[in-house]
């Protein structure tokens, strides 16, 4: 065995939970707080890769600055979408699930008119298509960036909800959306903020995997299963995404080193599976009953 081979694929790991983690952020939030199982989460990574994209051909607008913009564009999109349709459908798991496929398959359409079914390409600086070598192992320079992103995004996630006001009202509807009310706590206002800004986390995600393929209207849906996978293994919270993410990816790296990476995948849906057999409310249970 080559030990430089397999510290590069345990760095690696790292990486690859990074993509699963910030991918699947966004419905950690949404899920997580208001029970939403958001079925358009892939097109909303789809539209931050498409508004990178408009604002950099139409715009010019630098790469760096095109991340922080995607944010407040898809976050706009999903505070939309959560007033005109999501809020009438909370507590009806079933007909939000549908109501969220139609937007994808909506949102899918509508872009696929607007720019055509020809792959798109974000441009990133020329410094972030460099490789950085540690010792044995070597790394994509953009890799890098995108693990610096998502450990920014969770412990400001961390902070919000559990060092403020906001994060406090978000809790307390989760746990108990009467009670909470009984304080003078908006819960509708509470699931429209943590909807835009799940959406928003999405167009986060879709501004960095822009980077790493090509932009498609339907790229959404390669990364929606994996986001779904990580929120359900981890139980819906925040610790629970980013352990699940972790593992995951590590899991995927070195079974790929050791055969390749198709039947990694299939080995890690096999054990997720028979781990939600044996633990369906995943690896950290949300504290209280959501009503």
């Amino acid at each position: 065995m080559d030990l430089g081979s397999l510290l590069n694929a345990l760095i690696l790991g790292v990486s690859i939970a990074s993509i699963w983690l910030i991918a699947a952020l966004g419905l950690t939030i949404i899920y997580g707080t208001a029970g939403v199982i958001n079925m358009a989460h892939g097109e909303l990574i789809m539209l931050g890769a498409y508004s990178s994209y408009m604002l950099q051909f139409y715009l010019g607008l630098p790469y760096l600055l095109c991340i922080p913009a995607s944010f407040f564009i898809v976050a706009f999109v999903g505070l939309v979408l959560e007033r005109g349709l999501i809020r009438y459908l909370y507590n009806r798991p079933l007909d939000t699930l549908l109501a969220t496929y139609g937007v994808s398959l909506v949102l899918m359409q509508g872009v696929r008119l607007i720019f055509g079914s020809d792959p798109k390409y974000i441009a990133a600086p020329a410094a972030f298509s460099s490789n950085i070598s540690l010792g044995f192992a070597s790394i994509s320079t953009f890799r890098v960036v995108i693990l610096g992103v998502t450990a920014l995004l969770v412990f400001g996630l961390w902070l919000l909800f559990y060092k403020t006001r906001f994060g406090v009202q978000v809790r307390a509807v989760m746990q108990n959306k009467e009670m909470a009310a009984s304080f003078g706590i908006n819960s509708g206002r509470i699931y429209m903020l943590t909807f835009a800004l799940g959406a928003g986390l999405a167009g986060v995600a879709g501004s960095l995997f822009g980077v790493l393929a090509i932009v498609l209207p339907t790229m959404g849906a390669s990364y929606v299963v994996q986001a779904f996978l990580m929120v359900v293994v981890g139980g819906g919270s925040l610790a629970g995404s980013v352990a699940a993410s972790g593992a995951t990816g590590e899991l995927q790296s070195v079974l790929a080193f050791f055969t390749n990476d198709t039947f990694a995948r299939f080995i890690i849906f096999v054990l997720i599976v028979v781990f939600l057999r044996f633990r369906p409310q995943g690896l950290f249970a949300q504290a209280g009953a959501r009503r």
